[in-house]
């Protein structure tokens, strides 16, 4: 029993190896941790396009899917940590690595020029540009007096 190995949790500064808290959490998904779990977006809005970064930490590019239906952005992602290590017959004796999945949907505007969406990734940051259709920029409009 000296080599047993336990997680340990750490909530609020105690000790608690209750079987009952760790199927709460699986089930609940952990409710202090499940933000987490969704990649943190900000969108902004230039004078050509809008501009939505997404924090992605520990997915790769080809870990990532993007589409555009019904004018609706809908970002995916999986990333699956256990399949790559059990491979060479290993005995996990506390596995926490992660097999994660999500999806965020924004409903796109009107004046948007859907075919020409680009994305770029980079150091966990997924960046999608939604260029304005030309119509839509902001344009001055020169006021004149009537004499």
């Amino acid at each position: 029993m000296a080599n047993d190995v336990t997680r340990y949790n750490d909530r609020n500064g105690r000790r608690d190896l209750s079987l009952f808290d760790d199927f709460f959490d699986s089930m609940l998904g952990a409710w202090d941790n499940y933000s987490s779990r969704i990649p943190a977006v900000d969108v902004e809005e230039t004078a050509d396009a809008y501009v939505i970064k997404a924090e992605m930490p520990g997915f790769k590019e080809d870990d990532v899917k993007i589409t555009v239906d019904k004018h609706v952005l809908h970002i995916s992602g999986s990333v699956d940590e256990t399949e790559k290590e059990n491979k060479d017959g290993r005995k996990y004796l506390i596995k926490e690595r992660r097999h994660e999945s999500f999806e965020r949907s924004f409903s796109l505007p009107d004046g948007l020029d859907e075919s020409a969406i680009s994305a770029g990734f980079e150091n966990g940051i997924l960046t999608v540009t939604l260029p304005k259709t030309p119509e839509e920029k902001p344009r001055k409009i020169e006021v004149k007096i009537n004499k």
